[in-house]
């Protein structure tokens, strides 16, 4: 402390660094942040595609939850966010060039590896399944589905068992979606594997006017 003129003391500020010098470890910690929060806990993604109708329309921003899938099982009816099951074989960047790729990613400026895509859970591992007249049928049970989009695809699809560790991912827009009622040889996407999965979709978050939980 300090003695003023009358005798009293007075605080010593300490020095102050410049607010430029402080900005680098401001940017590393909100990168360090951004990666943190993208790569284990809630992640935005773009819808691109129709194949989701209703519920989901082309250029609805959505956020995943990551850290779900190591808390909760995978449910009959959860919207899943997961990469390409038959990804084509990627550029070698080494281990800094994906070091750094992967970091782009972290923070929203590198595109993924693969490509990401949207459906529903329509059956688990072991459940025999199939579509009839538009119905899905579940272990036999049909599986009541208000979601869909219509007119209904009527085709018929099954009867057939999801591998174990494998998922059967449906859009709600049946009639303009590949998904895994066809092999990637007929524009389809065949069993999903569970460690494909990314995360659960739970929200809308852009357009304002449909914002919302999804269900």
């Amino acid at each position: 402390m300090a003695e003023g003129p009358a005798g009293t003391t007075d605080p010593v500020e300490p020095d102050r660094k410049p607010a430029w010098r402080e900005l680098p470890l401001l940017v590393l910690t909100a990168i360090v942040l951004a990666v943190i929060i993208k790569s284990f806990l809630v992640q935005a993604f773009f819808i691109p595609s129709p194949s989701m109708v209703p519920t989901l329309r082309r250029g609805d921003r959505i956020l995943v939850c990551r850290v779900c899938m190591h808390i909760s099982d995978i449910d009959r009816g959860d919207i899943l966010v997961f990469s390409d099951p038959h990804p084509e074989p990627g550029d070698d960047r080494g281990v800094i060039g994906g070091f750094f790729h992967w970091l782009g990613e972290g923070i929203g400026v590198a595109h993924p590896e693969d490509e990401d895509f949207i459906k529903r859970v329509g059956a688990l591992p072991g459940q025999t399944w199939e579509i009839r007249g538009g119905v899905l049928y579940v272990d036999g049970a049909p599986v009541d589905e208000p979601y869909l989009n219509e007119p209904l695809d009527t085709r018929s699809f099954g009867p057939q068992t999801v591998p174990d560790g494998m998922l059967l991912m449906l859009g709600d827009n049946r009639l303009h979606s590949g998904d895994s009622r066809f092999p990637p040889e007929e524009g389809g996407l065949g069993y999903v594997p569970e460690d494909k999965v990314i995360g659960k979709a739970f929200v809308i978050i852009w357009p304002f006017g449909r914002a919302g939980w999804l269900h």
